[in-house]
C-alpha cells in the first residue's frame, strides 16, 4: 500500500549532499556581499567603483578566482539534484510525484518573489524556480544524455555573449552609452543608486524591485535561463550517477580534482589577466573576457564538488562536517538570513553603510556571518526539525502546517 507524501525525515538525508549545500550557501556570499555594500556594477567590473588597487586588488582577484561563479554553480547543480531527489522519494511513497514538486516549485517562485522585490533584487530563487518548471519530464533521461544536453544548454549562453560582443559596433549610440553606463556608471549614476538604495524603505523596494523585474525577465530570458538549465541537467546527471552521494570511490574523487583544478584554474587567472591588460573595457571584458571565467568556473566546481566528497567519505572533521551539514539542512533560511544582515548593514532600513565599506572589510563581515551560521544551524536542529523557512516551505507545499520541534522517541510514524 502507498504511503502519503511526508517532508524528508532526518534519517533519509544524505550527509554529503547536506555538507555540500553548506559550503555553497556559505561561500555564495562572498560574491554577494559586494553587491549588497556596493554599486551593482562593482560585482563585474572591479573598477567601477572604489579603490581598486593594493589590498583591495587582491581580495577582488582572489574572490574571483576562488568564489565567482563557483559557488552558485554548485547550487544550481544541486537543484538539479534535488528536482530528482524530491520526486523519486515522492514516487516511492506515493507512486507520483508531479503534484508535489509543481507545488513545491510554486511556492519557491513566490519566496523568491518576496525575497526579490522586497529584501534583495539579487535573488536567485525565482531563476531555479522558473528552470524547474521546465525540467520536470527530463528527471528520468538517462545521467549520459542529461550530461550532454546540459553542457549544450550551458554553452548557449556563451554563444550569446560571443555575439553580442562580435556586433557591439552595429549597435545604436544609445544602446551603447547606456551598456557603458552600465559597466562602468558615470558619478551621477553611482549617486542616484546610493540616494535609493540607503532612502526611505519606499525608495528601497522602487530599485529592488525595477532590478529584480529586469533580472527575472531579459536577463533570464536571454542569459540566465540556458546557465541555469544546464547546470540543472548536469547536476541530475551527476546525482543519478552517485557522484554528489559520495558513492565513488576516494581514487575517483581525487583524479576529478587532479583535472578539473589545473584546467578551470588556468582559465580563470588567464581570464583576470587579459582583462586587466584590456583596462576593463566594455567591448572587451564583459563579453569575451567574461567567457574564461565562466567556462573556469564550471570546472572548478567539480573540482570543489570532489573535494568535499571527498570530506564527506573521510572520518577527520567531523565536527566541521556537522556543522556544516546543518547548514545546509537549512539553505533556504541561511541563504534568506544573509540577505536580511546584508539589508541591514548597508541599506536604508538599517546602518546605510552601502558605498563605504571597501572590499577588505567585506571579508570581515562575511567570516562574521559565516561563524554566525555554523553556530546557530547545528543546536537549531538539534531541537527543531527543519529551518524556519523550510518549515513554512514545507507547510505550504503539503498543505497543513508540519510539525516543528522534535518529538522524543523521533519515530517517522509521529510525522504522518
Amino acid at each position: 500500500m502507498l504511503a502519503m507524501n511526508t517532508p524528508t525525515i532526518e534519517t533519509e538525508r544524505n550527509q554529503a549532499l547536506d555538507i555540500l549545500r553548506g559550503f555553497a550557501v556559505l561561500g555564495i556570499l562572498i560574491m554577494n556581499i559586494q553587491s549588497f555594500a556596493m554599486p551593482g556594477a562593482a560585482y563585474l567590473n572591479p573598477t567601477a567603483y572604489g579603490n581598486p588597487e593594493g589590498i583591495n586588488k587582491w581580495v577582488w582577484v582572489i574572490s574571483h578566482v576562488l568564489a565567482d561563479q563557483k559557488f552558485m554553480t554548485i547550487f544550481s547543480i544541486l537543484y538539479g539534484a534535488g528536482i530528482v531527489l524530491v520526486t523519486s522519494r515522492a514516487e516511492e511513497k506515493t507512486g507520483k510525484s508531479a503534484g508535489l514538486y509543481y507545488k513545491r516549485t510554486f511556492w519557491l517562485l513566490i519566496i523568491g518573489l518576496i525575497h526579490a522585490h522586497l529584501i534583495w533584487y539579487g535573488d536567485i530563487l525565482v531563476a531555479y524556480a522558473l528552470c524547474a518548471l521546465v525540467f520536470f519530464p527530463l528527471r528520468k533521461m538517462r545521467p549520459s544524455r542529461q550530461l550532454g544536453l546540459g553542457i549544450f544548454l550551458f554553452s548557449i549562453h556563451s554563444l550569446i555573449y560571443l555575439f553580442f560582443g562580435s556586433t557591439i559596433q552595429y549597435w545604436p549610440p544609445e544602446s551603447i552609452a547606456e551598456m557603458a553606463d552600465f559597466w562602468a556608471p558615470g558619478i551621477e549614476s553611482i549617486q542616484h543608486e546610493m540616494a535609493m538604495v540607503t532612502g526611505t524603505f519606499s525608495q528601497q523596494i522602487q530599485h529592488n524591485s525595477s532590478s529584480a523585474i529586469e533580472l527575472e525577465t531579459a536577463v533570464f530570458l536571454l542569459l540566465m535561463f540556458w546557465r541555469i538549465s544546464g547546470l540543472m541537467l548536469i547536476g541530475m546527471s551527476l546525482y543519478n550517477r552517485g557522484f554528489l552521494l559520495a558513492h565513488k570511490t576516494v581514487a575517483h574523487y581525487r583524479k576529478t580534482a587532479l583535472i578539473v583544478f589545473p584546467v578551470g584554474f588556468a582559465l580563470v587567472i588567464f581570464g583576470v589577466i587579459k582583462n586587466f591588460a584590456a583596462d576593463w573595457d566594455l567591448t572587451y571584458s564583459m563579453f569575451l573576457g567574461s567567457q574564461f571565467n565562466y567556462w573556469g568556473s564550471l570546472l572548478i566546481s567539480i573540482g570543489y564538488i570532489s573535494l568535499i566528497m571527498l570530506l564527506a567519505k573521510s572520518s577527520v572533521f567531523s565536527s566541521l562536517k556537522d556543522r556544516l551539514a546543518a547548514v545546509g539542512q537549512m539553505a533556504l533560511t541561511n541563504y534568506i538570513s544573509q540577505s536580511i544582515i546584508g539589508a541591514l548593514l548597508f541599506f536604508g532600513i538599517g546602518f546605510s553603510l552601502f558605498g563605504q565599506v571597501e572590499r577588505w572589510m567585506q571579508v570581515v563581515i562575511v567570516l562574521a556571518v559565516w561563524t554566525l551560521q555554523l553556530i546557530w544551524s547545528k543546536p537549531w536542529l538539534n531541537s527543531y526539525r527543519f529551518g524556519p523557512l523550510e518549515w513554512v516551505w514545507r507547510s505550504l507545499t503539503y498543505g497543513k502546517k508540519q510539525p516543528l520541534r522534535k518529538k522524543l522517541p523521533y519515530t517517522e510514524e509521529s510525522l504522518i
